[in-house]
């Protein structure tokens, strides 16, 4: 596996051109102009797919060596795309609203034979494209100790033209629930196949509630403001004694009916203008302290995790970096990484002590947004359980006969060029959150280490 120095990092910033910020673009299926330089067939550098583009919208393809797909599994989903032609014809860049970074894209001559001839719906070509959609994306075999061939040799036998919808959907889950992978998933007539990291608590709407009424009952009886939410009550604030504010965010999604990624920003935005207003970031009011609060967070969009990083800084700084899986015969092989910054915000921000509390229920976005503010100065205590450990976009597909699936295929590096994919992002006080002992007898010890943190950044 690649690995990148400080130094070879430091070099890609400087010569990066991705900005860490949202490109404006049009509605779904859509590119941003219907620009004519970019019509064709272009396939993505890592992601494997295909798409044909004409007069600003376009046709998606999931691709393996064996198949080809329309991809569906995107219509209507409410993201925008936005296509840049590159200086050379053959190159431009697909950007998706809800993601940060831009995916290359390599003008083909035509579209590949396979897409134009349906891939066949039987059980055996079903359980041959999903297993080959893994071994050619997914990057974390290794590190989780699972020899995909071997998984072939095992299930692949147990498949014949006669196998029953109901027996491929449980080979299907056999082979994927070892992974304990988050951010691997099935939807199979209508029935999911879900497995996050033993141990921990899936974020749902009963866990948020249970922990927000702990929270409610153990922390914030001394609370000199009411609580108060925005974003469908995904965004919480209220002020502590001594100027300690507490922000709690348990999602970087759904925060409006619409949940698209420009209406969730907007609501994003207005909620952190609420919350970081010029008396609470310069005037006499001005917080002393900050304890953010991720520990129910079930993820999201990161670009929303790059915009409260920026109301949480006075200097730019370094959040990540991504790079993609983009060879399907050698799992060592990535994309370019594209680094990330946060800037800070040109609104009232909040530069001063900041606690996080996170734990095994933060995901995802939840969890880049905690990585991008480790790097911040004055560095954030963290405090709780390590995190999820699930990071990548998920590569949303869609096999023959109709099922859904996801799985990674990036990786998030620190500056260093390391991951915190499958063990998660660990604390600096190791604290348990949210145990039934703590729901039981209404304590929550993480949040007063967290309070308690703030004196001594």
């Amino acid at each position: 596996m690649t690995k990148y120095t400080s130094l070879t990092m430091a070099a890609v910033l400087a010569t990066s051109v991705v900005a860490a910020t949202a490109v404006p673009a049009s509605a779904s299926g859509a590119g941003s102009s219907t620009d004519h330089r970019l019509d064709g067939v272009w396939r993505t550098d890592g992601y494997s797919s295909v798409l044909r583009i004409t007069g600003g919208t376009f046709e998606l393809y999931d691709t393996t060596a064996i198949s080809c797909i329309r991809d569906t599994t995107d219509d209507g989903d409410g993201s925008v795309s936005t296509f840049t032609p590159g200086a050379d014809p053959n190159h431009a860049l697909w950007h998706i609203d809800a993601n940060v970074n831009a995916r290359k894209l390599i003008r083909l001559p035509s579209l590949p034979p396979a897409c134009t001839t349906p891939t066949p719906a039987t059980p055996i070509e079903t359980f041959d494209v999903f297993w080959r959609t893994f071994a050619e994306n997914y990057p974390f075999f290794a590190q989780r100790g699972i020899d995909w061939n071997q998984v072939y040799a095992t299930y692949r036998p147990q498949v014949t033209a006669s196998t029953t919808n109901a027996q491929l959907r449980d080979i299907f889950a056999a082979m994927i629930t070892p992974l304990h992978d988050a951010h691997v998933g099935l939807v199979a007539d209508g029935t999911p196949v879900f497995s996050p990291k033993p141990g921990t608590q899936v974020p749902d709407g009963d866990l948020d509630a249970r922990a927000l009424a702990l929270v409610q009952h153990a922390d914030l009886s001394t609370a000199t403001s009411a609580l108060q939410t925005w974003c469908q009550g995904r965004v919480a604030f209220t002020t502590l004694p001594g100027g300690v504010g507490y922000l709690r965010v348990s999602d970087f999604t759904g925060f409006t009916s619409d949940d698209t990624s420009a209406a969730n920003a907007a609501a994003f935005s207005a909620a952190l203008d609420a919350v970081f207003t010029p008396d609470r970031t310069a005037g006499p009011n001005r917080l002393h302290g900050l304890v953010l609060d991720l520990r129910i967070n079930g993820g999201g969009d990161d670009p929303l995790g790059l915009m409260l990083a920026s109301r949480l800084t006075g200097h730019t700084f370094f959040a990540y970096a991504k790079q993609t899986r983009d060879d399907p015969t050698d799992p060592d092989r990535f994309t370019v990484p594209q680094p990330f910054l946060v800037h800070p915000s040109t609104t009232p921000h909040y530069t001063g002590p900041l606690s996080i509390l996170a734990g095994g229920s933060t995901f995802s976005a939840g969890e880049a947004a905690t990585q991008a503010l480790l790097n911040r100065s004055p560095r954030p205590a963290l405090v709780g359980d390590n995190t999820q450990g699930v990071f990548s976009d998920i590569l949303d597909r869609q096999l023959p006969n109709g099922w859904m699936f996801g799985l990674p295929d990036e990786e998030y590096l620190t500056l260093s060029g390391r991951t915190y994919d499958i063990a998660g992002i660990p604390p600096d006080v190791k604290v348990p959150t949210f145990t039934p002992e703590q729901f039981a007898d209404g304590t929550d010890p993480a949040f007063q280490v967290a309070l308690q943190s703030l004196g001594r950044r």
